[in-house]
């Protein structure tokens, strides 16, 4: 009876991984345009208007502890601050997208 479950459970594993869909891929040309509007009136260019100092530049992101995808995706997400939670206005995906585009532009310095 034990190896009859054994089975059906590791057919079951396979099946699932097997015709499970991939992971999507972070799309940065998305981002943009959820960038452009949800985040722009207070990060445009890579600014911040509201607390200059905590801008979207590569430095101020690392300074900070936010140059990572999964602590952009948590502030994002929830919020801190004087920036509030987008989680309940965006789905995941155009989190993860947004995420992309700013550690795309980041990288780049926003030009």
């Amino acid at each position: 009876m034990k190896k009859i479950i054994k089975v059906i459970l590791l057919g079951i594993a396979i099946f699932t991984f097997a015709f499970s869909s991939p992971a999507l891929a972070l799309d940065a040309a998305n981002g943009a345009k959820v960038f452009s509007s949800n985040c722009a009136s207070c990060h445009a260019g890579g600014k911040n208007l509201v607390q200059a100092n905590k801008n979207l530049k590569k430095e101020a992101l690392e300074k900070y502890g936010l140059y990572s995808a999964e602590a952009i995706i948590a502030q994002i997400t929830k919020g801190k601050n004087a920036m509030p939670a987008f989680g309940n206005r965006l789905k995941p995906e155009q989190i993860e997208d947004v995420t992309a585009y700013v550690l795309s532009q980041a990288d780049k310095d926003w030009k």
